[in-house]
């Protein structure tokens, strides 16, 4: 005669996977909400971008400047991060009120904006088509 009959294996073995179930649903690794989905966000990338003291930069990558139009304060630094596996620069047009000179790829540089409130457009001299605005108020 068994202790076990095999009724009593089943339900044992639904018992568990239940706790399991339960156990599994309640648990919260960080990367939902409690109710099983992740949180959704609704706030879009912006295209232009203000000063922030310490938070002032441009991050060119697939041959583009992230953002394009940057809105900064008169004499502010900014900071230039080359994502590229080529190099750049940022270089304002006309009277080249700013200037990185050549940014390696994966380098870093920092310029100062000029002190004349304005609109300041800059390309990559080695790309072109590479284009920027710097917006000093």
């Amino acid at each position: 005669m068994s202790l076990t009959s095999p009724r009593r294996g089943r339900t044992a073995l639904v018992g568990v996977a239940c706790l399991l179930l339960a156990t599994a649903s309640c648990s919260n690794s960080g990367n939902d909400n409690g109710y099983g989905t992740a949180p959704t966000s609704t706030s879009a990338a912006p295209t232009t971008s203000s000063a922030v003291p310490g938070a002032v930069r441009i991050v060119i990558e697939n041959f583009t400047f992230s953002p394009a139009d940057l809105q900064v304060r008169p004499g502010a630094q900014v900071t230039v991060v080359n994502r590229d596996s080529a190099s750049h620069t940022v270089t304002a047009t006309g009277d080249k009120a700013f200037d990185t000179g050549t940014i390696r790829a994966g380098a870093t540089a920092t310029f100062t904006a000029p002190s004349t409130p304005g609109s300041y457009s800059y390309l990559c001299t080695i790309h072109p088509n590479m284009k920027g605005t710097l917006t000093v108020t």
